[in-house]
């Protein structure tokens, strides 16, 4: 399994090297991409949108679910996805994988986390971990917020089958990123206890003082939900449009990177493309590693169109 595995990465390099010599097939000019409504996504996904523009493609967001997202790289109606976070993924879309309908091309983000979290003076108050929760079931009305639905399949397993010693009608409030933290940030407001699926990177991690739950290594994996973050594409896909795959095999980030931008779109209230645009300008040795062996979509050299386009480094 290990010599298959290998051979496949060498196949795959050599394939997106080779391709990123000659024009784009047509075809790829399109480039569809998820958006689940999350921040770092946004803020990842307009980054690659405004570098795909400026290498002659026509990047298109969508906004999906998570399990929409899977279904639709399956049946080649999504090209892209930058948010495929693991191992909190990996259990209830194995298949996908498996069968090959989804390939991982590269690991865009390292050092994250994802798991419930709670406002300090909870966990100061003694709600420090999962086998907690019970305990202050009635602090925080039986209720654990997540986001939108798809996402949340952790938790909702976890209530079904009173794990954790939980008793009674737990529910898990699903909505949307922004939605569930309009939620918290009432509760801080108001000085009342909350659960919340909190996760790193994020500005969160900054504008409030919170603390991650322990014990949670069943439903998120251990290392309060460390996580690393894949961006995968269709089958397919990396024979089709290689020089378009080579660029999302490059595109990776860091904390403080998305942290940055994020706490710009969050916090100061900037536009997307903005944010994406500043945070480029101010990191132009990632922009230059981004598009190293990238062309445009007619084969010219990649980093002096983006340059260009996007004024990084003038």
């Amino acid at each position: 399994m290990k010599t298959k595995t290998i051979a496949m990465s060498a196949a795959l390099n050599a394939l997106l090297f080779s391709g990123a010599l000659a024009a784009e097939k047509a075809e790829c000019k399109q480039v569809r991409m998820s958006d689940l409504g999350w921040t770092d996504i946004a803020l990842t996904n307009t980054t690659a949108e405004l570098i795909l523009k400026a290498l002659g493609y026509e990047p298109q967001q969508s906004l999906l679910a998570l399990n929409v997202t899977f279904e639709s790289l399956k049946n080649g109606q999504m090209d892209v996805f930058l948010g495929n976070w693991r191992p909190v993924q990996d259990i209830d879309y194995k298949a996908y994988f498996d069968d090959g309908s989804v390939i991982p091309v590269a690991t865009n983000l390292t050092g994250a986390k994802y798991t419930l979290a709670v406002p300090k003076y909870a966990s100061d108050a003694g709600l420090k971990s999962f086998d907690d929760l019970q305990k202050f079931a009635d602090k925080v009305g039986r209720k654990i917020y997540g986001i939108e639905p798809g996402s949340n399949k952790p938790l909702v397993d976890m209530v079904e089958q009173k794990t954790h010693g939980l008793d009674g009608d737990w529910e898990v409030v699903e909505s949307s990123e922004a939605g569930m933290l309009q939620q918290v940030k009432r509760a801080v407001q108001a000085n009342e206890f909350i659960v919340f699926l909190g996760w790193q990177p994020h500005p969160m991690n900054v504008n409030m003082k919170m603390t991650y739950l322990a014990g949670g290594d069943a439903e998120f994996g251990p290392d309060f939900g460390g996580a690393t973050v894949r961006t995968i594409v269709r089958k397919g896909y990396p024979e089709d449009c290689p020089n378009v795959t080579k660029f999302f095999s490059n595109l990776v980030f860091d904390i403080d990177y998305e942290n940055t931008g994020m706490n710009m779109i969050m916090t100061d209230g900037a536009m997307v493309p903005d944010a994406a645009t500043k945070m480029m300008r101010d990191n132009p040795e990632m922009v230059e590693a981004w598009l190293k062996g990238v062309t445009t979509i007619d084969g010219k050299p990649g980093l002096d169109a983006v340059k260009a386009e996007l004024k990084i480094g003038q």
